[in-house]
């Protein structure tokens, strides 16, 4: 039995969820889910963006899905703080090539590796008499364990390559000690034999924004800091069909929360055309974590099945379902299988 922490969020939050939720329990794994608010319509009920109560849950649950949810002006990120109190401070953002979407490639696999707690996101900003400013915090100890987790991401999943993505030419003392901390890393699983066979390399950020264009498949694993990684994976979406193929994992030493890179959409919300593949990927991400290894590539076959298919997606894809009904196919394939 998993106890899982839902948080449905706004917008088309709930109705992704809602999707992703139905094919999990089409599942022979037990689970628990345990529902908590978030975001905008829990700031106008409660007052707060991310209650204490959400919080407590999700640090005492197996794993959390998160849906969407729309930012409050001038209150706390919901996101941002949940990650922070959960420490989950790598973000993996899968990029990869699904049949039926809109990609520029149609056989992309790459992952992207965020540093998740630093970086331009530690919220340390004030406002001046020209403006305002914002601290950027990089330290050792981040950069050593986000690499450390590309690399160890990078042997799971049989790559070949980790690149880590900076600025340090002009952000030499910040990216110079992330660029510094990814080489003393990379040198100490050189010397481990499961990784001796993983090249490395560097490159600037700029440079790896058009590579990703011109010539995505130099890259498997790219590990980068926080605002970086962020631009870098919403490129990426766009070569493989847009945000609404975008699934995300944030892990920590102890947790994990699964959430669909893709905002809350509020101009779409309560339609029921938002496209639910970017939620149902973060479930089989949050699948994998728990060790469910099986039914997490069932899932994501029975909904490759879907995409295929072209006419059961939503409008978005060029198909003329719902989300639900794109879910309940998904769900029927699975039970086939």
């Amino acid at each position: 039995m998993y106890n899982v922490t839902v948080i449905h969020g706004d917008g088309i939050g709930p109705e992704v969820t809602e999707a992703a939720l139905y094919i999990l329990e089409a599942t022979p794994i037990q689970f628990k889910f345990h529902e908590a608010k978030a975001g905008n319509a829990c700031y106008n009920d409660t007052g707060t963006t991310l209650p204490d109560e959400t919080i407590k849950m999700a640090k005492n649950s197996d794993a959390t899905l998160f849906g969407a949810v729309t930012t409050v002006p001038g209150q706390k990120s919901a996101i941002i703080t949940l990650r922070k109190e959960l420490n989950l401070y790598a973000n993996l953002r899968p990029i990869k090539s699904y049949p039926g979407a809109k990609s520029m490639y149609d056989d992309l696999d790459l992952l992207i590796v965020r540093e998740n707690s630093e970086g331009l996101y530690s919220g340390i900003e004030e406002y001046t008499e020209d403006g305002a400013t914002a601290l950027r915090v990089i330290t050792k100890k981040a950069s050593e364990r986000i690499t450390k987790v590309a690399f160890q991401q990078a042997l799971k999943q049989g790559k070949s390559r980790v690149s880590a993505v900076h600025k340090a030419n002009v952000l030499k003392k910040t990216d110079g000690v992330f660029k510094e901390t990814f080489w003393k890393v990379a040198e100490e699983y050189k010397n481990l034999d499961d990784y001796k066979d993983i090249k490395t390399d560097e490159v600037y950020v700029d440079a790896a924004a058009m590579f990703l264009v011109t010539n995505p498949h130099r890259f498997q694993v790219m590990v980068t800091t926080n605002l970086f990684g962020d631009i870098l994976s919403d490129e990426g979406a766009g070569l493989v069909g847009g945000l609404g193929m975008a699934p995300s994992a944030n892990i920590g030493d102890d947790n994990g929360l699964f959430e669909p890179v893709h905002g809350s959409a509020p101009d779409i919300a309560g339609k029921g055309v938002a496209n639910p593949a970017a939620m149902i990927l973060s479930s089989c991400l949050m699948l994998q974590f728990l060790g469910e290894h099986q039914d997490a590539f069932k899932i994501e076959q029975a909904l490759i099945r879907v995409l295929k298919g072209g006419v059961a997606t939503t409008p978005d894809m060029g198909g003329t379902s719902t989300t639900m009904q794109m879910a309940q196919l998904v769900r029927e394939y699975f039970d086939e299988n």
